[in-house]
């Protein structure tokens, strides 16, 4: 049984990936996808989204990180695999799932499953570029319009020689909204010969066990789920082994988010610092009362020091008397 931590796009960066794989349980992480389109994209780009590149491609704590590509066109789709590679990529993942609108706009991401011609031609466009001990993966929804197209699109993947697919349990159409549709991944999973990872609306242990349930999928990919709960993966696999393991102290939650904050001012001011810390801590909120209290006033710095004096001072007096709202 493995667990992926999902890309975000403008959330899961290296630091962040940094920050959770060490807290264990996560077996393989994602880049946010880099957008492929008519140029030669230059090392820097790669490395920007891809720092691991330098270390092996994995994180830190010795976890594999894939790198995402995101395109419509199967010859650049595949030059662009192949300059990864070079670059010390280790696997090549390819974004047929982003259901954001500019992106689908430009033709990439989940309205490809429109056409699951133009997705098995991308794939083995990649799967042609890259050497042969390299997995080409996919990520994609249920569907764009609605979620009759899954078991389609995910044939055309594994007919292209895509080694794994992850299928998020929505269409687009769907979004995010509640709930996730996880018997439709099996569904899917019937359909084809490859190893389908589950993913969407896994938020607790119990959502771990109801999605393999309903989905077939031993694997999953949490996202938001990790966000919220950072020792989420760890505890899954605690339960795994028969064990119970609480959620991780609210004040080793803000060690983490400081961690994350010294990461992110290396090479970014401090109001994109802020902004990230409060994407992070929105999340939070769902698990923590702690982040629930203290959001009302987070939410207002724009400096970091005293965004981190104000989460201390939840560890310090967990009483406050913040009204909390609702998320």
């Amino acid at each position: 049984m493995r667990i992926f931590l999902a890309p975000m796009e403008g959330l899961v960066d290296a630091p962040i990936r940094e920050t959770l794989t060490a807290v264990g349980g996560i077996d393989r992480c994602v880049t946010e996808f880099i957008r492929v389109t008519h140029g030669l994209l230059p090392p820097r780009v790669f490395h920007k989204y891809a720092p691991e590149l330098e270390s092996g491609c994995r994180t830190r704590a010795g976890v594999p990180v894939a790198v995402q590509l995101l395109g419509s066109d199967p010859v650049m789709m595949g030059v662009h695999g192949a300059r990864a590679v070079e670059l010390g990529a280790t696997q090549v993942d390819i974004n047929f799932g982003c259901p954001a609108k500019t992106v689908n706009k430009h033709k990439g991401g989940c309205v490809l499953m429109r056409e699951p011609e133009l997705m098995q031609a991308i794939t083995a466009a990649v799967r042609e570029a890259v050497p042969a001990a390299i997995p080409v993966t996919a990520k994609m929804r249920l569907g764009y319009d609605d979620r009759s197209m899954g078991v389609a699109c995910a044939q055309a993947l594994a007919d292209a020689g895509a080694a794994e697919i992850v299928i998020h349990a929505r269409s687009k159409v769907d979004g995010y909204r509640p709930p996730a549709y996880w018997e439709e991944i099996a569904r899917v999973r019937d359909a084809v010969k490859v190893p389908v990872v589950a993913n969407g609306e896994i938020w607790t242990v119990d959502d771990y066990w109801r999605c393999r349930g309903r989905s077939g999928c031993n694997d999953v990919m949490i996202g938001r789920g990790l966000i919220a709960r950072p020792n989420l993966a760890a505890q899954i696999k605690a339960a795994q082994r028969g064990e119970s393991l609480p959620d991780m102290p609210w004040a080793e939650v803000v060690g983490l988010v400081r961690e994350y904050a010294r990461a992110l001012q290396a090479h970014l001011e401090d109001r994109y610092v802020t902004g990230r810390i409060k994407q992070w801590l929105n999340y939070l909120r769902i698990a923590y009362v702690e982040a629930e209290q203290l959001w009302p006033v987070a939410r207002k710095f724009k400096d970091v020091a005293p965004m981190m004096d104000c989460l201390n001072s939840v560890v310090q007096t967990p009483e406050m008397s913040v009204e909390p709202v609702v998320v």
